[in-house]
């Protein structure tokens, strides 16, 4: 089954009927701005102003009622145009008490502001008015938010990456300490995270401590803290000779210590935050179905695949994989006009941290997965429209998403030789 955009919008414009009351809304913290719309693009009654809270969203309900009796109308279909979070208490409100809502793209919002005053004018009077004229157009999509176990997974993922970007913050003020204080001591622990690194700056953070103390003694922490292997007297010399002879600063090295024992109780903290989190992250996973069966492929693991059901949701909620694929923002488009051909480039109209996971997880299926890099070096070499090394990993990023939704909805195992397809292969042994 081929996907088609257009037969959805169709099907949009055809949910609003003569029955229908279209209900524009303008979202922002704490007061909200509602304006009503018959189908045919009629304003119905007076706006509504009302407040981010459990009465005031009961005021829009009854106001939304006081319209569809005044009228004769028999349903409700609210727009709402998704600006930050605070949508969300709203969507869930509503939707509990059977209100339909759709969300209409700011973007959209921002190009057709003009089209009813000819003013770039901007308020949330107006705003709520473009929202429901987009709305009868058929322009909104319906919210896919994830829901039990996808809503946890969201969350959990989320965490991560802050995370992820707080426990890189930590790792780079280390070294900016170690360059200031010790510099020469990446030369003795190549890697500073390992175990017997760390003890040695909890215990003897700088040079002059590492002096102090003498080799005999560094070895005996070492030994007392369960470091048996990989280093030893010839490891604690070459520290030794290294600390007499560094070159960081003496000054200051009172609050220095206390700077350094801050950042590596920072980074303890986080890693173990995070080891607890994936655990959770695990334990979510497993009660997906189809998820064992996209990690069954090739260098693919348990954070791409959480990443991608927690940015996804529900894979039988899409009728075709070329929905995830716009979700992503990884659909081309191009600009031409008359002989002018413009350049092919994808949308970016999608949620950024599913490309960046696609594209993080290629890198590695280029590099390591056979089939992959066959795909790769066919989509670079072939003789007909030969595609730019980048271009093709974008191109590799929907195959992989293609992928992922026929095996994580049908529940099938990873088949190597449907990779390529006969025709591909047939190609590259033609070239070859």
């Amino acid at each position: 089954m081929k996907f088609n955009q257009s037969n959805k919008q169709n099907q949009r414009i055809s949910r609003i009927s003569e029955r229908t009351l279209v209900i524009g809304t303008d979202i922002a913290k704490h007061n909200h701005v509602a304006r009503a719309f018959n189908y045919r693009g009629i304003e119905l009654g007076k706006r509504c102003l009302f407040q981010n809270e459990d009465s005031g969203l009961l005021n829009l309900l009854a106001w939304a009622e006081s319209i569809k009796q005044e009228h004769g109308l028999t349903d409700v279909l609210l727009g709402v145009e998704p600006t930050g979070h605070y949508w969300f208490p709203l969507f869930h409100f509503l939707k509990q008490r059977g209100i339909e809502v759709v969300l209409v793209n700011p973007h959209h919002v921002k190009k057709t502001k003009e089209l009813d005053d000819n003013s770039p004018t901007k308020n949330d009077i107006k705003d709520a008015k473009v929202v429901a004229k987009l709305v009868i157009d058929g322009r909104y999509t319906q919210p896919q938010l994830p829901e039990g176990v996808y809503a946890d997974l969201r969350v959990l993922m989320n965490q991560r990456d802050r995370l992820s970007g707080d426990l890189n913050r930590v790792k780079g003020r280390i070294h900016n300490w170690l360059d200031r204080f010790f510099p020469e001591y990446k030369q003795v622990f190549k890697d500073w995270e390992g175990k017997a690194s760390l003890i040695t700056l909890m215990n003897f953070p700088l040079p002059q401590d590492v002096v102090t103390a003498g080799e005999t003694t560094v070895v005996a922490i070492w030994k007392k803290n369960g470091i048996k292997r990989a280093v030893g007297p010839k490891r604690a010399e070459l520290l030794y000779r290294k600390a007499r002879k560094s070159i960081g600063l003496t000054e200051g090295v009172t609050a220095a210590k206390h700077e350094l024992a801050m950042y590596l109780e920072q980074y303890a903290m986080l890693c173990r935050q995070n080891e607890e989190l994936m655990e959770l992250v695990a334990n979510l996973v497993e009660q997906i179905p189809g998820a064992a069966h996209m990690m069954g492929i090739p260098c693919i693991g348990l954070i791409t695949v959480a990443g991608f059901l927690a940015e996804v949701g529900d894979l039988n909620s899409y009728d075709h994989s070329q929905q995830i694929v716009r979700h992503a923002g990884l659909n081309l488009w191009e600009n031409s006009s008359g002989l002018h051909k413009g350049e092919t480039t994808i949308s970016k109209r999608g949620r950024c941290r599913l490309r960046a996971l696609l594209y993080r997880a290629v890198l590695t299926m280029v590099a390591k997965n056979p089939e992959f890099r066959a795909l790769h070096q066919y989509f670079t070499t072939r003789r007909d429209n030969p595609l730019k090394k980048k271009q093709s990993m974008i191109a590799i990023c929907s195959k992989l998403i293609r992928v992922m939704f026929e095996l994580g909805r049908k529940q099938k195992n990873y088949d190597r030789s449907k990779i390529l397809g006969p025709h591909r292969e047939a190609q590259m042994r033609k070239a070859a």
